[in-house]
């Protein structure tokens, strides 16, 4: 079952934010006095506070900047599948920029301040179009009114081949052992440069692509293993969650521990 979490936290957020309101306008002005009087003579006099207003006079204001820094400036993601190796591996927990596509309201989604766009090779987080329930990471290929083509393993951007250097056999850093049939190559797509992963011997979905207005085309970096715009069509911009920055951690679910090398790289 799939949480919305940012629902979660605006509603814990608001409720106690309105019971300390509510609490502070109606019931606490006659606890102080009740506590006045008794104490006699109309000195000050502590009144305590109900269990529940000091639960949510203590959790208000860590709520509060909690959802300011997820909804607005940046917001962790775990990765969960292979589709973006060897740029992103599973155990991953990355830190993604929030603003970079522009400031959106939690929960809607909507963009009230225009910021900026995605440009051709981002890794961007976005909600899966044919379930915005679900966050995918891809790499950005497209941007508005580009012509993409994918042939026998070469990718063309408005007619032109994107540049690829063979490094060799890939091999899988949590193992130190050489993958099957897996070739890792560089990739300088418009002047970012990372590192892909093809299959030679899986056929794969050749195919032309024009980017339409307010849409991206988007490739994970394991290319012969990743479900993304070659099978499922483009990413809409009101999708858009994030741009990727850099791993703050990674959890070897083979050694069970941390992967110390991985920790603070920055992603390109």
């Amino acid at each position: 079952m799939n949480i919305d979490f940012a629902l979660v936290l605006v509603l814990a957020t608001l409720g106690s934010g309105l019971i300390w309101l509510a609490d502070s306008i109606l019931f606490a002005p006659k606890r102080r006095q009740a506590a006045a009087q008794v104490a006699g003579n109309g000195s000050a006099a502590a009144a305590q506070d109900p269990l529940l207003v000091e639960y949510a006079k203590s959790f208000f204001p860590v709520l509060f900047v909690v959802l300011f820094l997820r909804s607005f400036l940046f917001e962790p993601f775990r990765i969960p599948s292979g589709s973006m190796m060897p740029t992103l591996l599973v155990g991953d927990f990355i830190l993604v920029n929030k603003f970079s596509y522009g400031i959106r309201l939690p929960v809607i989604d909507k963009k009230i301040i225009p910021v900026g766009e995605p440009e051709t090779g981002d890794v961007a987080v976005f909600r899966y179009p044919g379930n915005p329930r679900l966050d995918y990471i891809k790499r950005v290929i497209g941007t508005p009114g580009d012509r993409i083509t994918y042939v026998n393993k070469t990718l063309l951007v408005n007619g032109e081949p994107v540049p690829l250097e063979r490094i060799g056999n890939y091999v899988d850093s949590a193992s130190s052992e050489r993958a099957q049939n897996l070739l890792e190559l560089n990739e300088n797509l418009q002047g970012t440069e990372h590192r892909i992963l093809v299959s030679p011997d899986r056929a794969i979905r050749n195919g032309e692509w024009v980017v339409p207005e307010g849409h991206y085309f988007v490739m994970g970096d394991n290319r012969d293993n990743s479900n993304d715009s070659r099978y499922w069509g483009f990413v809409p911009e009101e999708n858009l969650v994030g741009k990727a920055m850099f791993i703050w951690m990674h959890w070897n679910w083979n050694t069970g521990g941390l992967a110390w090398d991985r920790l603070g790289n920055a992603i390109n």
